[in-house]
């Protein structure tokens, strides 16, 4: 167990200062002043930063930080930070960390002792989940579903009895394929379709999956956050360790997976040798 009192060191430390997600208006007094005062700012996209830079007149040393340079560009910023160098961390928008490689560099100053002090601000997911009109009790954010077909309906498969409001991020030229997924394995649920969020085109599209998934085959532009109702149905008990494992796998096809899909599942949450269950599934049948 570790306590860290983070804000009472003010001046050292890792600041992870979040950026507007399209207007600059957004932009919060503390968060202009940070990014002036500390001796580096790591950015995700320098071009990108420095347009804010110019904007507000922010002259401080920029370096890049993002996939394809975490690992070098990580260590040197340690190195400073262990120095005693501030550093604000900020992504191309909204709160670094969240679906970007900022959450790997705060991982390592905690672990190295370092300070971390977030400061709020604009964030894509929470701004249109406000406004969807869906549920905000309970939700459940899920960045990017994976881009292939088979990858993405598993990770629906897992979400398929969450009750809260579902967040994603999705690409335009992806959404089609995305809607389809979802109304395959979620169903005909209602979903918010969010793009543009605090720009001029901003625009929210409410609706059925099978409305939005209409609306969506024409071509579509904008980053889109995609939210969809929670599930209202009660996880079955296929899992429970006493039912008949053949019996649970034709239960999982009948919901719609594929055979073999449905015993490399019941295999993996029993615990079962897959070779065996596949031959008492077929001598069964």
């Amino acid at each position: 167990m570790k306590a860290t009192s983070s804000y009472q060191q003010q001046g050292v430390g890792l600041y992870i200062v979040p950026t507007p997600i399209g207007n600059l208006e957004d932009m919060t007094y503390r968060a202009v002043r940070i990014l002036q005062e500390s001796d580096i700012v790591a950015a995700e996209d320098t071009r990108q930063t420095m347009k804010l830079f110019r904007h507000f007149s922010i002259e401080t040393k920029l370096v890049s930080y993002h996939e394809h340079n975490k690992q070098t560009s990580g260590e040197r910023l340690l190195a400073d930070l262990e120095a005693g160098k501030q550093i604000a961390l900020v992504s191309d928008a909204g709160m670094p960390g969240i679906s970007d490689p900022g959450s790997d560099l705060i991982r390592q100053a905690i672990a190295a002792d370092i300070p971390v002090i977030v400061l709020p601000g604009a964030n894509a997911a929470l701004t249109a989940l406000v406004a969807s009109g869906l549920s905000t009790e309970r939700f459940l954010y899920y960045g990017f579903l994976p881009r292939k077909k088979k990858e993405r309906r598993e990770a629906l498969e897992q979400l398929k009895y969450e009750s809260g409001t579902l967040i994603f991020y999705e690409a335009p030229h992806r959404l089609k394929e995305m809607l389809q997924g979802i109304e395959e394995v979620l169903g005909d649920r209602q979903v918010t379709l969010a793009r543009e969020l605090t720009k001029r085109y901003e625009e929210y599209i409410r609706g059925s999956v099978s409305e939005l998934r209409a609306w969506a085959a024409e071509d579509v532009r904008g980053e889109f956050v995609v939210l969809v109702e929670g599930s209202n149905e009660e996880r079955p008990d296929a899992v429970i360790q006493d039912s008949d494992p053949l019996e649970q796998i034709r239960r999982y096809i009948e919901e719609g997976e594929k055979p073999n899909a449905a015993l490399k599942r019941v295999a993996k949450e029993r615990g079962l040798d897959r070779q065996e269950l596949y031959l008492a599934f077929h001598e069964a049948d």
